[in-house]
């Protein structure tokens, strides 16, 4: 389950319309940078398609991760309102849905339901990311106290279904 899948699920239909109309399709031209490492951020990052790199300055530069459609970025400098703690750039030409920082915010002050929603799911994916990053220490599956894996059933979840729903509606 993607980050988005996790943040989509707690919406409901209203507030993914308002992310989808409020929001701006852009195009990352490969080699491009979306985020800079230590830089403002001016919006929250819903990827619809295409790879970025992860890399951070105090390892040299070094690509850390990957991100791919489905994914969510900037949700942590929005959360904290500190500044990202990674730069992340284009690998090939992307696709995402830029929700600008003021509009967000005031749609937060205005909407207490949206925004108990909104918090709500960006509590659950930061503690998802937590667990998956416990897990990625060197525990093995006998250790393993943090499950974090999708479902293995191939079933698609109402979540991936509101993500498909994003994608329809920003392509028509």
């Amino acid at each position: 389950m993607t980050n988005a899948s996790l943040i989509l699920g707690e919406l409901n239909d209203r507030d993914i319309d308002w992310m989808v109309t409020e929001g701006k399709r852009e195009t990352i031209q490969a080699g491009a940078i979306l985020i800079e490492e230590n830089q403002p951020l001016d919006a929250l990052y819903i990827v619809l398609s295409g790879t970025l790199n992860v890399s951070v300055a105090a390892l040299g530069n070094q690509i850390v991760g990957k991100i791919g459609g489905g994914e969510v970025l900037g949700e942590m400098s929005f959360v904290d309102g500190r500044l990202p703690s990674a730069t992340v750039q284009a690998a090939e030409d992307c696709c995402v849905l830029s929700i600008s920082r003021p509009l967000l915010s005031q749609k937060l002050d205005e909407d207490v339901l949206f925004s108990l929603r909104f918090y709500r799911a960006i509590t659950k994916f930061l503690s998802s990311r937590l667990r998956a990053t416990v897990n990625n220490l060197g525990c093995d599956e006998s250790t393993n106290l943090l499950p974090n894996k999708p479902p293995e059933n191939g079933i698609q979840t109402e979540q991936d279904h509101r993500l498909d729903w994003i994608m329809q509606r920003l392509s028509g």
